[in-house]
C-alpha cells in the first residue's frame, strides 16, 4: 500500500518544473535528446547521495547545521545566477553543439550534479519525504534502497519528458531572435531560483 501511495506522489515531485528539469529542457533544445538524458546521470549521482545520507540519518544532521545550510545555500544561488548569466549571454545565432561554450557530455552531467547538489531544499525532500513510506519495524535500508530506486527511475522519465520538450522547441525556435527570447526567459527562470535559493531560510 505504502508503495502505491509513493509512485504518484513520488512522480509528481519528478515531474515539478525546477532548476534541473529547467536544464534537462535546455540542453536537450541545444545537444538533443540522448545527450540531455545522459546529462541527467550527474543528477542521478547527486540524488543517490542524498538518498544514501537519508538512509543513514545524516541528512537530518546536515539539514539542521545552520552553517553548513547556509554555505550549500550560497553555493547552490550563486551556481543558478552564474547559469543565468551564461544564457543571458549566450549568441543566438550559435548552432546547437555550440551554446553555451560548446560543452562536452561530462561538462553537462557535471553542471547537473552540482546543481541538484547545490539546492539544500533536495535536502529536505528526502528527510521529510522519504521516511514517510519506511515502516521501522521492517529492514530500513531495504525499503530506503527500493524506494530509492524507484524515485531514480521516475526521475529518469522526468528527465526524458523535459528533454523530449526542449527538443520539440528547438524546431519552434529556429530563428535567432526566438533562441535569444528562450535562452533570456531560461535565464530569468534561472536568476529567479538563485535568487529565492540566496534568500530561503531554513524552516
Amino acid at each position: 500500500m505504502a508503495i502505491l501511495l509513493f509512485i504518484p506522489a513520488c512522480f509528481a515531485l519528478n515531474m515539478a518544473p525546477g532548476p534541473n528539469n529547467l536544464l534537462s529542457m535546455a540542453n536537450a533544445k541545444r545537444y538533443g535528446v540522448r545527450t540531455a538524458c545522459y546529462a541527467g546521470i550527474g543528477r542521478l549521482v547527486a540524488f543517490v547521495g542524498m538518498i544514501t545520507l537519508a538512509a543513514t540519518g545524516l541528512a537530518t544532521v546536515l539539514y539542521t547545521s545552520e552553517r553548513l545550510f547556509f554555505v550549500i545555500k550560497v553555493a547552490g544561488g550563486l551556481y543558478l545566477l552564474w547559469l543565468a548569466y551564461q544564457l543571458w549571454t549566450a549568441d543566438p545565432t550559435d548552432g546547437v553543439g555550440e551554446a553555451l561554450g560548446g560543452k562536452s557530455l561530462f561538462q553537462l552531467a557535471r553542471q547537473e550534479f552540482l546543481l541538484a547538489a547545490g539546492n539544500p531544499k533536495a535536502i529536505l525532500i528526502f528527510t521529510a519525504f522519504l521516511p514517510q513510506f519506511v515502516d521501522p519495524a521492517g529492514s530500513v535500508w531495504l525499503q530506503f534502497f527500493i524506494l530509492g530506486v524507484l524515485f531514480l527511475v521516475l526521475e529518469w522519465v522526468a528527465i526524458a519528458g523535459y528533454a523530449f520538450f526542449g527538443k520539440a522547441l528547438r524546431h519552434w525556435f529556429s530563428h535567432p531572435s526566438m533562441r535569444r527570447l528562450f535562452n533570456r526567459m531560461c535565464a530569468g527562470l534561472f536568476g529567479s531560483a538563485g535568487v529565492g535559493l540566496l534568500l530561503a531560510r531554513r524552516e
